[in-house]
C-alpha cells in the first residue's frame, strides 16, 4: 500500500521524513521550502488517492504562493508535535 492511499500513513511518513532532516541537520526554514516542493509537486503531478488529499489540493489549488507556504508550514507543524 503507498502512503498516499491512507493519509494516516500519509502523516506517519512525513513525519519520519521531517525528523530525518532534522537529526541530519537541516534548519527549519529549509524543512518548511522542501515541505512547499513536495505539496506543489503533489498538487500537480499526483492524483489524490482519499478525501483529505483531495481537500488539501482543492486548497493548495486556489490559494497563492503565500498561502501555499503557510499551508506547507501547516503540515510540517501537524506532524512535528511531540
Amino acid at each position: 500500500m503507498s502512503v498516499l492511499q491512507n493519509f494516516d500513513e500519509w502523516k506517519k511518513f512525513l513525519q519520519g521524513r521531517v525528523e530525518q532532516a532534522s537529526n541530519l541537520g537541516m534548519d527549519n526554514e529549509s524543512i518548511h521550502d522542501l515541505a512547499y516542493e513536495i505539496g506543489d509537486y503533489l498538487a500537480k503531478d499526483v492524483d489524490p488517492k482519499n478525501e483529505q488529499e483531495r481537500l488539501l489540493k482543492e486548497l493548495w489549488d486556489v490559494a497563492d504562493e503565500n498561502q501555499q507556504r503557510v499551508m506547507a508550514d501547516l503540515m510540517v507543524k501537524l506532524v512535528d508535535r511531540k
